[in-house]
This record gives C-alpha cells, structure tokens and sequence, in this order.
C-alpha cells in the first residue's frame, strides 16, 4: 500500500507478508534470517520507509548491540579523545556507542547509569567521578553488565586499564632533577584517585633521588583546573611561596593555567639562563604543543588505553575472561621535550 506510513513492526508485518517473530530477530541479528527473506525485509524497509525504535526493540533482547560510554568531563580534552577513540572502535565492530558526560557531579553520573541500564547494553565502559561517585550505585551498575573501567581505577568492574602513574611521574622527576633544581609538585585537586596516585609516585621518587619532597595543595574541588592553576599561581607568584624554581604540575591542565598565570607575572619560563621558572606537566594534553612556551610533559597513551579498553570489554562479553578475576594493564608513559622545561 504505497504512501502509507507504518508506525511499529505489527504495522510493517501486515503489510510485508512477514511474520512479527522474524522481523523481531532480523531486527536482533540481519545474519539469523534466511538471505532471501533478508531481501524482502530489507526491500519493505525502503519501500515504507521504517525506521524501528531501537529502544523499544532492545526491552526485548537478552544482549543488545549498545555500549555504554560513561566519562567524568567532558570538556578535558583526554576524555573527548579517548571517547572519540573508543566511540569509533565500537562502530567498526558493529556496535553502538552511547555517550554520557557526568559533567563532574555525583547525581548525573548516577542518572547516565539509570539509563544506561536500561537501555541493556552488551557492555560498559566507565571513567567514574572518583571520590565524588557514589560508590555502590556504580558498583551495582558493574554487576549486571560486562563492565571495563578505565583512567580513574575505583575497585569496581571487572577489569581496568590505564595509564601506570609509578613509571611515569618518577620519569619526569628524575629528568628534572637532572636538568636543574628538583621539582616541587602542583597537585590537581584530588577528584580522582590519579591524582593521588601521582603525588605518591613524585613523593617516593624524591625521597629515592635523595631530595625532600615538596606538595603544593591547590586550593579547589572542581574540574576547572586550568582556572585553577592560573589563579592558584598567581597567588603563589605574589606572596613569593614557591619551593622550588621547578614546577611539576600533577596534569597538564593545571600546568597550562600555571603558565598563564606566569605571563601574567611577567615570569619567563623555560630552560635557560633569562628564565625565571620552568613547568612540566603530566598527559600530553592536546593543546600542550601549542602553549607558550610549548609545554613538557609526560604522554599517556591514548589509542593504547582506548584499543585495549574495548578488547578486553569484548572478551568479557564473549566470556572470555573469569568473571572473579580482574585483570588491570597499565600503559606506560614517554617523556615528551618542549621549551618549558
């Protein structure tokens, strides 16, 4: 019946001559079908101009083609990437990534899981808050789905991958006490456990390099780090309070604000006989090439993290790995040159 317009597969079977119950599980998997009944779906799909809702059709499945993508920020360039990444690995094995931004706040983080789950997705992959999540909703969310946590490693999920903070921060430590005077540390405020696992890090490797360590605590509970490290700069720059006329900052965010705040100053910063400071960072965040001076820096590897996130979610759900066991790989870091340090 041309130019009638089917709202939902009962309209569409009436119409195609084909059974609901086949439509249904060509709608779960194109390849269950017979190749010639494919081609009349397929044919009635172009001819009535059907789009199914998906939604709907996945309250009925047992294991959907959906995975779930949950990140803290957004807005940091390492998470628009490494979604980017995961997004178009899940895409080129057939999938559908779903993206959720929680925006740094506890509540969205629990409301991206609530519909998350129910939109059944095959699996899972979660950058949690951290200290701000709310532990239990995330770890019930992890015990009903095939669940790879990444970058912030909270005990829950049935794998993790990331960056390894005890190889990379001690590399960056140790090029900097051999360039010039050891570093004191601009910590990120600690919304993640990264940030606490890279003051560790910088501590023990200090005291290992024969030096006292020295921590900046920034004052600031948000993600807004760069806002963060210009003004926490700033203050620090007019009452004189830096230790050290080496700066380790604990992300590369917080250190592209403290540069900022040392143009403000006047401050030259680099490595060099006119220079009053030099700033390192920890990332190779996007932009961190581009800063004034370009800015040194630690790289996580991005596409690693991100391939091997989604190859251990498949082997998950194909069950693969034992469900008791939970694997954690670790990506090092490689130290990344540039004029500010």
């Amino acid at each position: 019946m041309p130019g009638r317009k089917i709202k939902n597969m009962e309209e569409l079977a009436e119409v195609s001559g084909i059974s609901r119950p086949t439509l249904s599980k060509f709608f779960q998997d194109p390849d269950s079908v017979r190749k010639s009944t494919r081609s009349r779906i397929e044919n009635a799909l172009k001819k009535f101009d059907y789009r199914p809702n998906i939604f709907a059709i996945n309250q009925h499945r047992k294991l959907t083609r959906i995975i779930g993508i949950l990140v803290p920020y957004l807005a940091d360039p390492f998470f628009a990437e490494i979604a980017r990444m995961i997004e178009r690995l899940c895409i080129g094995a057939g999938y559908w990534p779903v993206l959720f931004n929680a925006h740094g706040m506890r509540q969205l983080e629990n409301d991206a899981l609530t519909t998350l789950q129910s939109l059944r997705p095959a699996g899972a992959l979660l950058a949690p808050l951290g200290r701000n999540s709310d532990f239990a909703a995330v770890q019930r969310f992890t015990e009903e789905f095939p669940t790879v946590i990444f970058d912030s490693n909270v005990n829950v999920g049935r794998a993790f991958v990331g960056s390894d903070n005890f190889q990379s921060i001690p590399l960056i430590v140790d090029y900097l006490c051999r360039t010039g005077e050891p570093p004191c540390f601009f910590e990120m405020p600690p919304v993640n456990p990264n940030a606490n696992k890279r003051r560790e890090a910088y501590i023990q490797c200090m005291h290992h390099l024969g030096h006292e360590p020295k921590v900046i605590r920034v004052r600031g509970q948000d993600w807004d780090f760069e806002r963060i490290g210009r003004d926490e700069g700033l203050r620090l720059f007019s009452e004189r309070a830096l230790p050290s006329d080496t700066v380790l900052c604990s992300n590369d965010r917080l250190a592209i604000g403290l540069l900022a705040a040392a143009y403000q100053k006047g401050l030259r910063v680099g490595h060099g006989p006119n220079c009053a400071i030099r700033i390192a960072g920890h990332d190779d965040h996007p932009w961190s090439q581009f800063t004034c001076p370009p800015l040194t820096t630690v790289s996580q590897d991005y596409r690693s993290i991100a391939r091997r996130s989604v190859e251990v979610l498949y082997d998950l759900i194909d069950g693969k790995i034992d469900s008791q066991d939970r694997p954690e790989e670790l990506f090092e870091g490689q130290l990344v040159l540039r004029a500010s340090a």
